[in-house]
């Protein structure tokens, strides 16, 4: 599709996918505002971005057409990974099948890539960033990836596990105590999702022709 067609409101706001009063350790005020105020004005924001996108022409300045740009992958990666946090969250938190044996092969065991995943979660504390596990196509390996903005990460990859580490995320259920936070984030991780991905990933790896 051309820029000239983007329609209007071309993105929609996902609802959550799991009941906000059911999560542990993470409040009903919590969720809801993080979900309506700041992935939603993310999609809210990409589609008025992409409607002045779909005016630009040649006589537009440089600057105005590199600032849209910007802000046009800065919203989509901010609703993609919004997206990927809310859908793996909503379980019970109890690892399982080819994620958790696929983990614990490539680090020795899955409490140690838990371990590197949770310090690389606190490691984005007190400021703004990602937590990802990611699907590097370019390997085939399972990594972990840190994220300081919502465009930085891996370029050919599918992200399966994402903790949202902005303070957005935990500040009005525990202040500064971000590792507090991961805690009840590992709580709720619904992995059967995460396994979704997964499979999903290994079926696009094999069409990449992964390594």
């Amino acid at each position: 599709m051309s820029q000239g067609n983007i329609s209007k409101n071309q993105h929609p706001v996902v609802p959550l996918p799991f009941d906000s009063r059911r999560l542990d350790g993470i409040s009903e005020r919590m969720i809801v505002s993080h979900h309506e105020n700041n992935y939603g004005g993310a999609v809210k924001n990409l589609n008025k971005v992409e409607e002045e996108l779909s005016r630009v022409t040649k006589d537009t300045p440089a600057f105005v057409v590199a600032g849209l740009k910007e802000r046009e992958l800065t919203f989509t990666n901010s609703m993609i990974l919004h997206e990927h946090y809310f859908g793996n969250l909503g379980g019970d938190g109890k690892p399982n099948g080819g994620i958790e044996k696929r983990l614990a092969v490539q680090h020795g065991s899955f409490a140690r890539w838990e371990e590197l995943f949770r310090a690389t979660g606190v490691s984005l504390s007190g400021g703004s960033g990602w937590a990802l596990l990611g699907y590097n196509f370019q390997t085939g390996q399972l990594c972990t990836y840190w994220s300081g903005h919502h465009t930085q990460s891996v370029a050919f990859g599918q992200p399966l596990l994402v903790l949202d580490m902005y303070e957005h995320s935990y500040q009005m259920d525990y202040g500064a105590a971000a590792a507090k936070y991961i805690d009840a984030f590992f709580r709720n991780i619904k992995w059967d999702e995460v396994n979704r991905r997964l499979e999903r990933a290994d079926k696009a790896a094999a069409a990449f022709g992964a390594k």
